[in-house]
This record gives structure tokens, sequence and C-alpha cells, in this order.
């Protein structure tokens, strides 16, 4: 009966995940569309438009067929790995975004493990000491991460750290797995407190709910240890947890664009504003393509994550 469940759980989710990536699908293949100008002038961008030029770019592009054919046939393109020529590079897309994605995804990870290796903890703590002094510096810190925008942080961290006292590089990504931690420790830092505020506000709410329970007072009652009751109240706080998790991951892969460009990073990030620049649509759809891909999987992997902590989401549905 569990099998049965979690299966068709997980087919729900999927065809869901499924039907917003067309949505989006769609849409970002409309950039293309709502550019300024003519569409074979900006796909030709700065090569020269000579009629065989122009025949070639309309035939790749299927561009005497109708809107929704030539969207079927971009989207079967997007599939086999084809998306396109760049305007800016004159070379394959895929290429290139595969060159810099590996980077995005170490900043993107080490700035989500830092929010959730100190978020956590200090919403447990606040949570712990409510009302306190402790608790309200780190409620009012939380805020504070959660309103500074990304890119400012970034700057004040090389300000500070990076010029004034010179402990980090300013730019580069360094050679080697402990050289390139180093020196995307800044960028992960600026991408993820702003997210580690978020965790603290998420985990000290639903810590502070679960410890003014009846069944921590009787744990408690009961002479269970502090770390025990802590314990307990925390996996009944898993789920609330779990959605700033997803929260951060989401948000992060928004915020790297900024992040990225205030640091120099030769990541999606740069990618995506150099070719928002120079109106290299090809580039700019795959890359939003990309990224709506990205949040999709992480979303669905949020909701399978949630049944694992609370199985009771699996019945919910089913009405048992």
């Amino acid at each position: 009966m569990n099998a049965r469940l979690w299966l068709s759980f997980v087919l729900r989710r999927l065809g869901a995940s499924a039907a917003v990536v067309l949505i989006l699908s769609f849409g970002i293949f409309g950039l293309l569309y709502i550019a300024p100008g003519s569409i074979v002038l900006t796909l030709l961008g700065t090569r020269p438009a000579s009629p065989q030029t122009i025949a070639a770019v309309r035939a790749e592009y299927h561009l005497n067929q109708p809107f929704f054919i030539q969207y079927l046939h971009w989207l079967d393109n997007a599939v086999h790995g084809n998306l396109g020529t760049s305007i800016q590079s004159g070379g394959r897309v895929l290429p290139s975004i595969a060159a810099r994605f590996p980077l995005t995804l170490e900043v993107v990870l080490y700035g989500s493990i830092i929010a959730v290796g100190a978020g956590i903890p200090l919403g447990i703590w606040a949570a712990l000491r409510r009302g306190r002094g402790t608790d309200q510096v780190i409620t009012a810190g939380a805020v504070a991460a959660v309103g500074a925008p990304s890119f400012a942080v970034g700057l004040l961290l090389l300000l500070v750290f990076a010029v004034d006292l010179n402990w980090f590089p300013v730019y580069g990504t360094g050679q080697g797995f402990f050289s390139t931690m180093w020196h995307l420790t800044l960028p992960a830092l600026a991408l993820g407190l702003a997210s580690m505020g978020l965790i603290v506000r998420f985990t000290r709410a639903a810590m502070a709910r679960e410890l003014s329970q009846d069944y921590i007072v009787f744990a408690q009652a009961r002479g269970l240890s502090r770390m025990q009751v802590t314990s307990y109240a925390l996996r009944n706080s898993l789920v609330p947890v779990l959605t700033a998790s997803g929260l951060i991951l989401t948000s992060t892969l928004s915020a790297t664009v900024m992040v990225e460009t205030t640091f120099a990073l030769p990541g999606l990030g740069t990618l995506l504003v150099n070719s928002v620049t120079f109106k290299d649509v090809p580039v700019v759809q795959a890359v939003a393509l990309l990224l709506t891909l990205l949040i999709t999987v992480i979303n669905l992997l949020v909701d399978v994550t949630y049944a694992l902590a609370d199985p009771r989401i699996l019945f919910t549905r089913h009405g048992e």
C-alpha cells in the first residue's frame, strides 16, 4: 500500500513539474519574439546581413512556419542538446553553458552549506533562548540579513576582508580544491547571508512552536535531557525547515547573477548579464531554461523530502 502511495505521489509531482517546465519554456521561447526589432536581425547580431546568411538563419530557426511549430522545433532541439548559436561568440550555446555551469554550482552549493550550517543552529539557539537578549540579537540579525541585497553585501565583504584586511583574494577562482574554496568564500558568504537569515527565522518559529507543545512538557517531566527534548522538537519541525531549505536553493540560484557580476566570476550569472547586454537571445533563452529546470528539480526534491519527513502527506490526497 505504501509503495503504491509513494508511486502515485511521485508521479503526480513529476507530472506537475513537467507541466510547469513546458509552460515556462513556452514563455522563454517567447523572449525571441518580444525582443525589439526584427527577429532575423536580432539572431544575426553583428554578422553581415547577406541574403545567404538571412536564408540560413530563417531555415535554422524555422521562421517561415507558424509560431507554435517554431516553438516545437526549438523544444525538440533543446531536449536533444541543441540550444542554438551564440550571437556574440558565433559558437554553439551548450558548450559555453557547460563550461560555466560547474563554477555557478560550486558557489550556490557553498553558499547553501554556509546558510544551512549556520542558520539551523542559530534558529535553534534563538528558540531555546526565546524572549531573552540572545534571541533578540539573533532575530534582529536574521531580519537584517534577509533585507540586505547580495551585491551590496558582496561589495562590503570585498572592501573589508579583501581590500582592507587582505584576508581573501579580490578576484579569481583559484587552482585546486582548497584554493578554489578560498577564492569562493566571500562570494558564497554574500550569496548565503540572506538565505541564512531566512533559515534562522523559519527554524526559530518552528522550534518555538514545538517547544510549547504538551509532549515537550511531558518529556521534560519524565526527566529527559535537554538534548533529547531538543532533538524531538527539531524532528517535528523538519517540514517548515525543509521549506526554507528549498527556498534557499532557488533564491541563491537567482541571486548568483548579481554575486558573480560583483566578484567577476565567469559563471552562468556573468554569462547571462553579458548576453543580455549584447542581446544574445539564444544564450539568454538557454540560461533561463536551465535555471527553470534546476528550480523545478529542487522543488520536486523538496516535495519528496516532505513526504519522507512527514509520511502523513502521502495520505492527504487519498483521504486515508
